[in-house]
């Protein structure tokens, strides 16, 4: 069965979980296959993170996306290797004309394939490990066959992302089917404070003040 070697082959890479979902909206040339992979982040880097971010958490960022990314690639060159098609998404990338939207949205991928939900921090809420992870996604003409059902929403609209983000981006709404990023989550508001707020920690710098506080996973 294809979904468990490659489930086995990423797990043994050190990827936290992996799910599949079939994908009608995305612009992958006929490729509707998903595969979401979804890497823990340090606990112990996160907690550092109190009312700002850290030099080490930028860096653990920075390498966890470069780590998800290279995951991608080579699971995307197994396929090939079998002689299937395949588009990796990056970790972090904003495409042309869109500052804030990647190739596709790994959350919503993520969703489909059952890993997780979305949180009122509009943040990606992993079904065990809460918050703190990162997301990759691939997309292939490989047949696979995944769960179908959105796990329940783990969020406890505790509202205590709303209280700490220093940019007020984070707007209030819970997620339901059909609401916006834009309903929930100053794109803009988040990045501007970032740029002027964290420069100094470096180029590109990210927050992470949500993440740590939602207690969501938090062990």
């Amino acid at each position: 069965m294809i979904e468990r070697e490659i489930r086995e082959f990423l797990l043994s890479k050190g990827v936290a979980d992996v799910g599949f979902s079939e994908v009608h909206d995305a612009d992958t040339g006929g490729l509707k296959y998903a595969i979401s992979i979804v890497v823990r982040l340090s606990d112990a880097i996160v907690d550092e993170i109190d009312g700002a971010p850290t030099a080490t958490y930028f860096n653990h960022y920075r390498t966890v996306n470069a780590f998800i990314d290279r995951c991608l690639l080579e699971t995307g060159m197994l396929l090939q290797s079998m002689g299937y098609k395949y588009i990796t998404v990056a970790a972090s990338q904003s495409m042309p004309g869109t500052p804030f939207n990647g190739r596709y949205s790994h959350k919503k991928a993520a969703c489909l394939a059952g890993l997780g939900n979305i949180g009122k921090n509009s943040l990606f809420l992993h079904r065990r490990y809460g918050a703190r992870v990162r997301l990759g996604t691939l997309f292939t003409d490989c047949p696979l066959e995944g769960e179908g059902v959105m796990a329940e929403n783990p969020c406890t609209s505790c509202d205590l992302c709303v209280k700490a983000c220093p940019a007020g981006a984070i707007l209030g709404p819970m997620y339901h089917e059909g609401i916006t990023r834009e309903e929930m989550f100053g794109a803009a508001l988040c990045s501007e404070h970032m740029k002027k707020a964290y420069q100094k920690i470096g180029r590109g710098a990210v927050c992470g003040i949500c993440m740590k506080v939602c207690p969501v996973g938090k062990k």
